[in-house]
């Protein structure tokens, strides 16, 4: 063979470059040459359908989806862009076979090229994942799925009731954690977690935890947890099932789906309330931290103590501030002392002052209280009075309202007295000393009692205190106590 020869070949090549003469092939930059290739790429390949399996499948943060098509002899790199990724109608995952409808392009970067998806659909309905991803569909359009069904989980559950396997290693991962966050109690429902007839197992066991009724003998669940490890598509294929996803649902309890791994996905997971990563963490979501609660319930009393307190001392500050502004006691009585002393001595001017002037004034009017003088007033005072006409109804009228006055005041008189009942058989019953006896406790313990009558006033002892041989002493005189009628 021989070797391939280029223009400007030959043995006299040096070792700096130089132009050949005739030679019209400029040298190309890396960017310019990656740039010929790419559009020599694209145009060539602008439109292409790979049927490949899926690898490496990663969503970036952006939304853009990155992954690789492979064979068994090759592979070609893919990425797909948010707004085509929105499309899509399955979870793209490894393992899948798919059809990737696209453009080839460059990637000047690495000195790769890759495929551009703009469509990826499933190859082979036949295929178990294809399988899956219509009963997802099915079971979304029913509205399985949807957001306004999931309901809240319980802040802190006194009873949880966990769907598993009793003998694997979920059930102790689960106990172990509830132990260390907030101590609960647990009911575990024991299923078959894979192989022939676990998903009725499964399913038999949601329905039955939202059978139990409410103080039966197995205490009904606040929440429940569907757990199970990891493991392959096949393994997990029980939590895929219809009955699994419908009795989810449907169950009257809220559910927690801890499946497999964080990166396993089931149909479960999307009819329960909410999906855990891993059995321990759906054990994590279930109840909160038993220290925490304790520290936030001690943060929150120390706030409210300082709450309490804090109108107190901002009080206090505001009483001190004000007081110091506050004038002295002196200052304030130093004024109203001095006018006091000068209206004391104004009075005492005054008075002497009236004292004159009132005996000028009696000198003046002496001649005026003479005997005659008053005489003649009186008499003309009394023909004013003769010469006025008075007329008896007018007396006769007071007379009879001051009667009806008199009256009803006597009759409010009768109603009030204490002794007016007597006459209907009622009895006043005192004691020794004159005070009455309002209950049989207290006329137990006397000596002696008296009962008074309307028509007089009667001796008696109670008859456990009656004593041979001595007489009840007589009861004292006392006036009876206005407004009791008893």
């Amino acid at each position: 063979m021989t070797e391939p020869s280029f223009p400007g070949d030959d043995a006299s090549a040096g070792l700096v470059a130089k132009d050949t003469p005739g030679d019209n092939a400029a040298p190309l930059t890396i960017s310019e040459l990656s740039a010929l290739l790419k559009r020599t790429v694209e145009d060539r390949f602008g439109f292409v359908r790979v049927r490949g399996e899926l690898s490496g499948v990663k969503r970036a943060a952006s939304g853009h989806l990155y992954c690789c098509l492979k064979d068994d002899a090759a592979r070609l790199d893919g990425v797909m862009w948010r707004q085509a990724a929105q499309r899509l109608s399955f979870l793209p995952e490894d393992g899948i076979e798919v059809i990737a409808t696209g453009r080839l392009t460059t990637y000047p970067g690495r000195s790769t090229y890759q495929l551009i998806i703009e469509r990826l659909e499933i190859a082979g309905e036949g295929a178990l994942l294809a399988l899956l991803a219509k009963l997802k569909a099915r079971l979304e359009s029913e509205g399985l799925f949807d957001r306004a069904r999931k309901r809240p989980l319980p802040f802190l559950p006194s009873v949880i009731g966990v769907v598993t396997s009793p003998t694997g290693a979920v059930i102790r991962d689960i106990l172990h954690r509830l132990a260390d966050r907030f101590p609960s109690r647990v009911v575990v429902w024991p299923v078959a977690v894979q192989g022939q007839g676990a998903a009725e197992q499964v399913a038999a066991a949601v329905r039955g935890f939202s059978a139990l009724a409410e103080g039966g003998p197995v205490p009904r669940p606040e929440l429940v947890i569907v757990a199970r490890g990891g493991g392959s598509i096949e393994d997990l294929w029980a939590f895929n099932e219809e009955v699994v996803v419908r009795a989810i649902a449907a169950s009257t309890i809220p559910v927690i789906s801890a499946v497999g791994h964080e990166t396993d996905t089931t149909l479960a997971d999307f009819a329960a309330d909410l999906r855990a990563p891993t059995p321990t963490a759906a054990a994590e979501i279930a109840v909160p931290v038993r220290e925490e609660l304790a520290a936030q319930l001690a943060e929150l009393a120390l706030r409210k103590r300082k709450c309490g307190l804090r109108p107190v001392s901002l009080g206090r500050e505001r009483l001190e501030a004000r007081a110091q502004r506050l004038p002295r006691p002196e200052a304030l009585l130093a004024a109203p002392a001095q006018r006091l002393d000068e209206l004391g001595e104004r009075l005492r001017r005054a008075l002497g002052e009236r004292i004159v002037t009132a005996r000028l004034a009696l000198q003046r009017d002496q001649a005026r209280l003479s005997g005659p003088l008053l005489a003649e007033r009186v008499n003309r005072a009394r023909d004013r009075l003769m010469a006025q006409r008075l007329l008896p109804e007018l007396v006769l009228r007071r007379i009879a309202q001051g009667r009806e006055r008199v009256a009803a005041i006597d009759r409010v008189r009768r109603q009030l007295d204490p002794k007016a009942p007597l006459a209907r058989g009622y009895v006043l019953v005192t004691g020794a000393d004159g005070h009455l006896v309002r209950s049989r406790e207290s006329a137990a313990r006397m000596a002696s009692l008296s009962l008074e009558f309307h028509d007089g006033v009667l001796a008696v002892a109670p008859l456990g205190s009656v004593r041979t041989g001595r007489a009840p002493p007589a009861p004292k005189p006392r006036r009876p106590e206005q407004g009791d009628l008893f």
